[in-house]
């Protein structure tokens, strides 16, 4: 899920000052400038934290952890070494930044916002919810439908100068379970190894993929029984959440790309979605017990919050499968992913296609 994976770049897609017609008003690009800089000058290096008396002992537990997980993201997975996650911000709020989707009534197609150097992207984040609903009401006065949800971590993609601006740890992150903890931070660093502007599928998808095989490895062979069987637990609702929802996009986007009349379709649209949380309430019953994770993403879901799913999903097979033709060697895979980086879209995703299915798996 969106939400919980992160939206990487969504610093930089908010706060790009746009010079063309289309592009970001000067007010949206100060309050993301703003945003960013309200939380970097709020962090301080971890070794600071860990010095201070006051830091609360589980705090510190966890600021060490991370701290190891750095460590292992550069060593072991080759991601960059720089300032990155080396500092800890408490933000005291539940989310970094509010992201606003919107999709047509009868469409999983999400809104787009252009902006220069990152392109075009189907969200647009704001670092006060206020904001960001009231961008969504404006949305859904036009007639769409809308999904508001809160990020807690993003990426400024390694462009910033000076280590001061550099991504912090967050307090909205900080006491996820060990494994998820390991695979935000892989995640969030892997976007700074490669970039493709206006392609939010492609760079979500290979950290995805990234963190997928660095947040497996971590768990077995740096962490304990326990850490493990508490994201099985964790990761085992995620997974049964991804193949429900991912079961009814695909029938929505046939329904929506089909004949029906569009009165027909609506109906058809309503029964889906309330077959679709039905089997969510015996899903979460029969298999966890009675809690999911995820009730209130059902109660809210519409076309933009399913519209949003695919950008963090849909090409991770095809990385996977070429971090795989690579030897599952992290430094040729990123070559690799940054040459298709550079290719117009049409011809990256042609070619990340042509990576062979072999009958292994990546770790």
């Amino acid at each position: 899920m969106a939400s919980l994976a992160s939206v990487g770049a969504a610093l930089l897609a908010g706060a790009t000052l746009c010079l063309s017609s289309g592009c970001s008003t000067i007010a949206y690009y100060a309050q993301s400038v703003g945003g960013h800089l309200g939380i970097v000058n709020s962090a301080k290096p971890v070794s600071e934290w860990l010095a201070d008396p006051q830091t609360p002992e589980a705090l510190k537990e966890r600021l060490a952890l991370t701290q190891r997980m750095r460590e292992y993201a550069v060593t072991e997975l080759k991601l960059p070494d720089n300032a990155s996650y080396r500092r800890f911000a408490d933000i005291k709020r539940p989310a970094a930044v509010w992201n606003v989707v919107a999709a047509p009534e009868l469409s999983l197609a999400l809104k787009t916002w252009c902006f220069p150097v990152v392109g075009c992207v189907g969200y647009r984040g704001y670092y006060e919810r206020e904001s960001a609903e009231a961008e969504a009401a404006q949305l859904r006065a036009g007639g769409l439908e809308v999904n508001v949800y809160g990020v807690p971590a993003y990426s400024t993609l390694g462009t910033l100068p000076g280590n001061w601006l550099a991504d912090p740890l967050l307090s909205t992150f900080i006491n996820y379970p060990e494994g998820e903890l390991a695979r935000l931070i892989f995640h969030e660093l892997t976007h700074q190894v490669a970039f493709a502007a206006g392609d939010t599928v492609f760079n979500e998808s290979f950290a995805t993929s990234v963190e997928r095989i660095g947040g497996t490895r971590w768990l077995a062979t740096q962490s304990n029984e326990a850490a493990r069987e508490e994201y099985a637990r964790y990761n085992g609702r995620r997974e049964d959440f991804r193949a429900l929802t991912q079961k009814y996009r695909d029938e929505l986007d046939a329904l929506f790309r089909g004949p029906l009349p569009d009165a027909e379709k609506r109906l058809a649209k309503a029964t889906l979605m309330q077959q679709m949380r039905a089997e969510h309430e015996a899903l979460k019953t029969e298999r966890w017990g009675g809690f999911s994770g995820y009730d209130g993403w059902f109660a809210r879901a519409n076309n933009a919050s399913m519209g949003v799913l695919a950008a963090y999903n849909e090409l991770v097979p095809d990385f996977e499968r070429l971090y795989a033709r690579e030897g599952g060697d992290f430094g040729r895979f990123y070559a690799e992913v940054k040459r298709l980086a550079a290719l117009p879209m049409d011809q990256r995703r042609a070619a990340l296609a042509l990576a062979p299915a072999l009958d292994t798996k990546s770790p």
